[in-house]
Parts: C-alpha cells; structure tokens; sequence
C-alpha cells in the first residue's frame, strides 16, 4: 500500500516511520530542500499547490492526507480527483477558519468562550464592548504556535493589535482564565468505528506546547471524548482529530481542533498500545483501528530552539529521544522526548530531570 501526504515536517516524518512497521510506503510532497520526512518516505519536492507536483503525489496511491493545517484547501480538492483524501478538504476548511470552527463547536452544542468576527477597527471596538476586557485577537487562519494573536488587557492595546493584525479576517474570543489545558486524541475509520487516548494536560509557553502528560482516568475524560465524537460525526471524519479544551470552574470550553496527528499525542509512540500515528495511517487507509489504551502514565517535552546533548537524555531512565534532524533555529521544534513509568507519582519524581534538560536547549 502507498499513502501520500501533503508536507515534509516532523508530522509527516513520524507517520511515515509508523506506516513503514505496516509495510505501507509513504511519499510527501515538500518545497523545502530538507524535509525531515525523506528519512522515511519518497521526497517529491515541489509547491503544497503544484499541480504536477500533486499529481505525482496521488500516483497510485492508495490515500493522501496531510500533516497540517496550512495546507491550501484547493490543493485537498484538486487531490480528490485523483485519490480518496482523508481527513476531508471539509474538515480542514473548516479548522483552518477560527470563525467557522468555533460557529460549528456552538452547532453541536460544544461549549466555547465568547467571540465575535472582527473586519474593521469599527467591529473591533463594538467586540471590546460586547466582552470585554481581558481578550484575545487572533487572525482567522494561518495561525499556529501563538503566531497571529494578541491579548488585549487594557483599551491601550487595541491600536497595536490592530497595527499588527489589522487587514486580514479577525476574530476576538473572551479571556479564558482556566484551570488547565487539556486535549484529547481521537481517531475514526473509513467504516465509521472510532477510538479516543486518555485525556492529555498540557503546559505552553508563548503560544508554543512545552509539555503534555497523560495519566488514565482523568476526571474530564468523558465530555472530552463526548465532544470530539460530535466533531468526527458531524464531519464524517477519518483519521486522527486532535481536540484542544480549557477546563474552567469545572468544565471544559472548546478552544481549537486540529484535523491531523497532534503534538500533545507524541507520548502515545511509547505510551500507549497503538500510537496516534499508526492510528492514522490504519485508519484513512480503511486498516482496522489499534487499541489505544495506556502502557502506565507518559510525558512528552519539546526540545525548541536546539536540542539538548543527546547523551544527556539518552542516560535518563524511561527516556526516549525523538530528533526530527532539524537546523536549530529559535522557536523551532526540533525534537521531543518522551517519558513512560508505571504510575503518576513516579512521572512526577522523573519529570524535573528532563525539564532540566529541555530548558538548556531554548535559543
């Protein structure tokens, strides 16, 4: 079997390597010369819309997907003609617009904070009226990692918002002061069975995920998983969607889906039965779904910027390296590592030695 996918980064680079134990070849499409991905799949460099370039991708391939959400939604349609697409150009137009996205969570009865569509400075000071302050301004699409978005404390902020922002599709969400952030993975199949990871918490630092840890039966578990089952029902999903939540006051308010293998599911290479990753490629491939239980409680921490002497990590125990072969650069995600034990006392004890070594490696 051959899967395509739409992007060369790390995503792709994991998936690939999953699909290989499968004895499923992968093949990406990627402009850039250095596609962490081609350690483990054909490298058709070319535009994310390049016609021939697309076309090469669908060759006999049994499915194309995609590894994240900036990839041109007329490309998904273009591919569609050539190969089944899954997740669907559907679901990633509506994950790519914030506005479209959270207007679907309320269809479905998702909770969210407040928002408002923001066109004009007009419309952005009515916004400010209606929620007030504090608040958060964020482009509608092409955001990622905290880019395009800026919080407004105070009426001072809203001229540099706007100056920053201002001239693209906004929209402004209430200030969520929540307890914690939470996401949870779920997959679904060509047949329509899907399957969901324990709840995952996770810690960001400006705007980027820092750290997820996921221990069996946390208390939010059951909306959670309630509410991602809305969102791959109501869009007919296949593959693996990534639901991100804040819990406030004892509930929990949708903030963002992902319609691809997520970040803060990394810990299920080592930490669950079946990886997300694997998940994925069983699953738009029309392949049974693995089971996706826990092996024990497991952290995943990002290495950003560089990475860390590797052989500082590889000495700590229940520690696994992920180096996705990239330039250090600052913000970039260049690695992760993940951390599996037995129980939540002992993740904790284990945890301050590999944030010790993901603080030395920020540029």
């Amino acid at each position: 079997m051959r899967l395509g996918i739409v992007g060369g980064g790390q995503l792709a680079r994991m998936l690939a390597l999953a699909a290989a134990s499968l004895g499923v070849r992968c093949r990406v499409l990627e402009p850039a010369a250095d596609a962490c991905a081609a350690v483990a799949a054909e490298h058709i460099r070319a535009p994310y819309d390049d016609a021939a370039g697309l076309r090469r991708l669908a060759d006999d391939a049994d499915c194309v997907s995609f590894e994240f959400e900036n990839v041109p939604v007329a490309s998904l349609d273009y591919l569609v003609d050539h190969a089944p697409v899954f997740p669907s150009p559907k679901a990633l137009a509506t994950a790519r617009d914030r506005l479209i996205e959270k207007t679907l969570f309320r269809t479905l009865g998702i909770p969210t904070a407040e928002f408002r569509a923001v066109d004009s400075r007009a419309d952005l000071d009515a916004a400010v009226a209606a929620l007030g302050l504090p608040a958060v301004l964020k482009t509608r699409t092409l955001g990622y990692d905290g880019k395009g978005q800026a919080v407004l404390r105070d009426a001072a902020d809203l001229a540099a918002a706007w100056a920053k922002l201002g001239g693209v599709p906004l929209i402004l969400e209430a200030f969520v002061p929540f307890a914690r952030e939470v996401s949870v993975i779920a997959v679904r199949g060509r047949d329509g069975e899907s399957a969901f990871y324990p709840l995952t918490e996770n810690t960001h630092r400006e705007g980027i995920l820092h750290l997820s840890f996921s221990c069996a039966n946390d208390e939010m578990q059951a909306p959670a998983q309630d509410y991602a089952n809305r969102l791959l029902d109501a869009l007919d999903y296949v593959g693996v969607l990534a639901l991100e939540l804040f819990e406030a006051d004892g509930k929990l308010l949708a903030n963002e889906f992902a319609p691809r293998v997520h970040n803060s599911g990394h810990w299920t290479i080592e930490g669950a039965e079946t990886s997300q990753f694997e998940n994925h490629v069983r699953a738009v491939l029309g392949l049974p779904l693995g089971r996706t239980n826990a092996l024990g409680c497991s952290a995943m921490v990002n290495f950003i910027g560089r990475l860390p002497p590797r052989e500082a990590v590889l000495r700590l125990p229940a520690v696994h390296l992920h180096d996705y072969a990239k330039q250090p650069r600052a913000g970039r995600k260049v690695g992760h590592a993940t951390l599996r034990v037995t129980d939540a006392a002992s993740l904790h004890a284990a945890l301050p030695g590999l944030l010790a070594l993901a603080e030395s490696d920020v540029l």
